[in-house]
């Protein structure tokens, strides 16, 4: 970090923050610990998502952030980022920079190059370790390291380990501009019942159509109750007392919970980990697509757990 006086605040900005898993689980973080600290920075380009993030937060993400230059990005300490994994497959066969221009990655890299932040949490979706039989990461760990500098830890991550009754795995890649005393936080050893996430008296257009229902019931019997039924693309009907990952371009049916009724927004939100007093903004399929997009809050909370003291230690120790 920046060296600064005592009790000044820790900066951080917010890339492809959608409507804010990473913010908040740091905002809880730095209020736990007491710690000063501000984002100076967010961007998304996604204009709902944006609406959504200053209804919560009271600031206006930036948009597009292939449109914003790394030098009218403010000095910070901390870089968050849940960047997107589409652009991956035409990621090119050069080195370096090169190989990753054209991705939403290589706007990470251009950023952490000219503001060299201390340190910075990424977050993507597990199939990253095997994209392009491994190379892909490979590349993106070449480039943190050995070209920007950074020591660099990353592992994948399940909502499951950390409270959350979602099976959601995301891989979570750290990393301090010097050597730090960093281990991913441990699992929990077990997450919220769905009895806590669901609502009662749920309006009757959430159900799916008797129909649905009948079928769905003629090819699976339940174990548990409550339970969040899963129908994969093959038309295989699954169970379990958690919801299987959310997904923002999901089919409409694609989780039931009791086999019965889709998840209202709110049940969707708390399943990643937000709180009731976030603010739901817009339409309810906008409200599905944001959460589906989501960080899960309480892994991001427990890496940053993790994180904050082997920064701030590191950072002493460089002095």
């Amino acid at each position: 970090m920046r060296d600064r006086r005592h009790g000044e605040a820790i900066r951080y900005i917010d890339l492809f923050c959608g409507i804010g898993g990473f913010r908040l689980a740091a905002e809880q973080v730095f209020s736990k610990y007491k710690l000063p600290a501000t984002c100076v920075f967010s961007s998304d380009i996604d204009p709902r998502a944006r609406e959504a993030y200053k209804a919560n937060f009271g600031d206006e993400p930036a948009g597009d952030i292939t449109q914003i230059h790394e030098d009218e990005i403010p000095d910070h300490d901390i870089l968050f980022a849940g960047f997107p994994c589409q652009p991956f497959s035409i990621i090119g066969n050069g080195k370096g920079f090169n190989d990753i221009r054209g991705t939403l990655f290589f706007d990470i890299a251009r950023i952490l190059a000219a503001k060299q932040p201390d340190g910075f949490i990424l977050e993507n979706v597990k199939q990253l370790i095997g994209h392009d039989k491994g190379k892909t990461l490979e590349k993106i760990l070449r480039v943190l390291r050995e070209e920007l500098g950074y020591a660099v830890h990353y592992r994948t991550l399940n909502a499951l380990d950390y409270g959350l009754p979602q099976k959601r795995e995301r891989v979570i890649i750290v990393g301090f501009r010097g050597p730090a005393a960093f281990e991913f936080p441990p699992k929990q050893k077990s997450f919220a019942p769905l009895s806590k996430i669901l609502e009662r008296n749920v309006a009757e257009k959430y159900y799916a159509s008797e129909y649905i229902r009948n079928k769905r019931r003629a090819k699976h019997t339940p174990s548990a109750r409550p339970s969040i039924w899963h129908e994969n693309k093959a038309g295989h009907i699954s169970s379990y007392p958690f919801s299987c990952a959310l997904r923002a371009g999901a089919s409409y049916n694609y989780l039931l919970v009791n086999g019965e009724r889709r998840l209202t927004p709110r049940e969707m939100l708390r399943l990643q980990g937000f709180p009731d007093t976030f603010k739901i903004v817009g339409s309810e399929s906008q409200a599905r697509r944001q959460a589906g997009n989501a960080v899960p809050v309480n892994v991001v909370r427990a890496v940053f757990e993790s994180f904050l003291p082997a920064l701030l230690n590191g950072r002493r120790t460089r002095k």
